[in-house]
């Protein structure tokens, strides 16, 4: 049994112990604390508010908040109206309820001075707007968060203003890092540009009830290269990160022309990314050809993952772009989609899998997998996760092998290794890395091997050409993992797209 779950066993028994002695005092059979359900059926009857309360604590989410605001109603009984002592009663339950429940001082009065209590307009509207932020605040923490596709880097599997929920029970909700922040604010308050933030009070790394993300999840998480950035989102934000800069015109000169926008984020503040996991920790990835392999295992194709195919038209032809639109084919000239190779009437078209098996091209017409070679402009070997030299001829579609780390596991330090997981181990991991000739300190001390303190993860998006995923940055630590992306609630272009409201993601 882990710590975190002895921590949360003995909250709960502390708290109900704490209940069992306001029970008594209440005149309540006291063991009836004990028993879920029926200890707030008792408060229920106590307090004298109506019976249906008690059946819609058994709505999902909702019915938690139900369920303290019954002991709310409860502890007003003794007498206890002022907001200080309602909050304790719901955020520190372990300490306020033995005290209640056990203090000489504290009686109970009864529903003759709830009766007699009068509250003003002025406190009833404070009450219910505390309140509210308070539950909403919960539930994007722990629960579940609703977040907008702002990228095309998930297409067609999630689009441009699809609007999701994502689970944080999916893998665990995670303590915030940063816990004094503006409620449903990121990381930049609106208008002013200033932090939401304070690192005054920073918590480590912490999640509850952790359960590790599957291969193929749809994920959200914190981008991990976000921990540093040049302030600029114009020419910069997420698109250009600093380390990209950095690799191109090196630290000195970075810090010299940027320094006054280099900032930092703690691992929650950073930006928000979704894509889809293809490999876990433990696995070898390697991508061949466009086809991803973990461990030599084939990954499956998903019907509304998109990647670039060259269209071959002969010469002798007119290329009819509605045409080729009315094959199922999204093309945007004003994006990219559809865009000429060498020759005039050769194409790069974006489409899906189902796309591809569905369209009827016709006969003339010659479709081919498009593979950029390393040398390519947008795709080179040097701007590609651990960034080796164009000589290693590692591309978008031909990558790897590459083994992601795992927790508990252990590796030698050789020189490759140091290039692949050093910013693991010193940023991630929290740890001191220096290599002096041929020997290698970790937090000062000579070393030939490390073990992983985490799992690790790597992300891609399903637009495989058009995405800025690991390939280009690298693994994503399980404490960046936010949440996995459920339900499309709402999805908008030009209006609703009501084929895609409450459309599950798979």
């Amino acid at each position: 049994m882990s710590i975190r779950l002895v921590l949360l066993l003995l909250v709960v028994i502390v708290s109900l112990i704490g209940l069992y002695g306001m029970f008594k005092k209440a005149g309540i059979t006291p063991w009836k604390a004990f028993i879920p359900f029926l200890n707030s059926w008792c408060m229920v009857e106590k307090t004298e508010v109506k019976k249906i309360w008690f059946f819609l604590q058994f709505i999902p989410i909702a019915g938690f908040f139900v369920s303290l605001w019954i002991l709310i109603k409860f502890v007003e009984l003794f007498g206890r109206f002022n907001l200080l002592h309602h909050a304790a009663a719901v955020f520190l339950p372990f300490v306020y309820l033995p005290y209640m429940g056990f203090s000489k001082s504290e009686r109970f009065a009864g529903l003759a001075v709830v009766k007699n209590y009068k509250k003003s307009t002025f406190r009833e509207w404070i009450d219910a707007a505390v309140f509210a932020i308070v539950a909403a605040t919960l539930i994007r923490t722990f629960i579940f968060e609703a977040y907008t596709i702002p990228t095309p880097s998930m297409e067609k599997t999630l689009l441009v203003n699809d609007f999701l929920f994502v689970s944080k029970f999916a893998y665990g909700p995670r303590i915030p890092n940063t816990p004094i922040a503006m409620p449903f604010v990121h990381h930049t308050m609106p208008f002013t540009g200033t932090k939401s933030y304070t690192e005054v009070v920073k918590i480590p790394y912490t999640r509850w009830f952790a359960h590790p993300v599957k291969r193929n999840d749809v994920v959200v998480f914190n981008f991990p290269v976000n921990d540093t950035f040049i302030d600029d989102e114009v020419n910069f934000g997420s698109r250009v990160t600093y380390y990209q800069v950095e690799r191109e015109i090196g630290r000195d000169q970075t810090w010299q022309q940027f320094g006054n926008l280099i900032k930092t984020r703690p691992v929650d503040k950073r930006e928000n990314f979704i894509k889809r996991c293809v490999a876990i920790g433990g696995d070898t990835l390697r991508v061949i050809n466009g086809v991803v392999y973990t461990s030599g295992i084939q990954q499956p194709d998903f019907p509304d993952m998109e990647r670039y195919y060259e269209l071959q038209v002969p010469e002798n032809e007119f290329v009819d772009e509605e045409k080729l639109e009315s094959y199922g084919v999204n093309i945007r000239l004003d994006q990219g989609d559809l865009a000429p190779l060498d020759k005039r009437n050769d194409f790069l078209i974006n489409i899906t899998n189902a796309e591809k098996r569905t369209v009827q091209f016709p006969s003339s017409y010659r479709l081919s997998a498009f593979l950029p070679p390393a040398d390519d402009a947008h795709y080179k070997s040097s701007d590609l996760f651990p960034y080796y030299s164009d000589s290693a001829k590692w591309t978008v579609d031909n990558y790897g092998p590459l083994w992601i780390p795992k927790k508990g596991v252990t590796i030698e330090l050789t020189a490759d290794n140091l290039i692949r997981y050093g910013r693991c181990i010193r940023v991630y991991e929290g740890n001191t890395l220096e290599v002096t000739g041929d020997k290698v300190l970790l937090n000062g001390d000579p070393t030939t091997h490390y073990t992983f303190k985490m799992d690790y993860y790597w992300m891609m998006g399903d637009n495989r050409h058009n995405s800025l995923d690991s390939r280009y940055w690298g693994f994503v630590p399980e404490d960046h993992v936010v949440g996995k992306a459920s339900l499309i609630w709402f999805s908008w272009e030009n209006g609703p797209r009501w084929k895609r409201i409450f459309k599950t993601i798979k």
